[in-house]
């Protein structure tokens, strides 16, 4: 396509067919969706689900190192960590050696909701490589952690 295209209804058409972020953004919905329903008996959702689990650490991550696995601002993570905090499944700490550093320590009332997630994600996530080729999931996780 050249530079000087229109927006044409075929420039869509074109975007739509060929657009890696559009369809990205489309498959992470349907996924989240997808998390989303399967844990919400259990008052999870598929964003908490991955922020519990990037939380789950032999020592305490700092705020900084998972906003950074997460590729998500440090505004958006706190605004994240609020509920999980409220229901007592996360807290914020100090780091000892550097007061500056805020900590996020998974509690052992965190750890048992995870637990209880781990049998849910592992049946949706089942569900979802039966519909997708082995090695095309392996191709798209490895292409997929290579963007993020």
């Amino acid at each position: 396509m050249s530079k000087n295209s229109n927006a044409t209804f075929q420039t869509t058409v074109h975007v739509y067919n060929h657009c890696l972020c559009f369809a990205a953004q489309r498959a992470a919905r349907a996924l989240a969706r997808r998390f989303d329903e399967a844990l919400s008996p259990i008052g999870l959702t598929s964003g908490q689900f991955s922020l519990l689990t990037s939380l789950n650490r032999p020592e305490a991550p700092s705020m900084g190192s998972i906003a950074a696995l997460l590729v998500m601002d440090r505004t958006t993570l706190t605004a994240n960590l609020k509920p999980l905090e409220q229901r007592g499944w996360v807290e914020i700490a100090a780091d000892p050696a550097d007061r500056r550093v805020r900590r996020l320590i998974l509690t052992a009332a965190g750890r048992r909701v995870l637990q209880s997630a781990l049998p849910i994600w592992q049946d949706v996530h089942g569900e979802i490589d039966r519909l997708m080729p082995a090695s095309d999931g392996r191709t798209l996780r490895r292409g997929l952690r290579a963007l993020a």
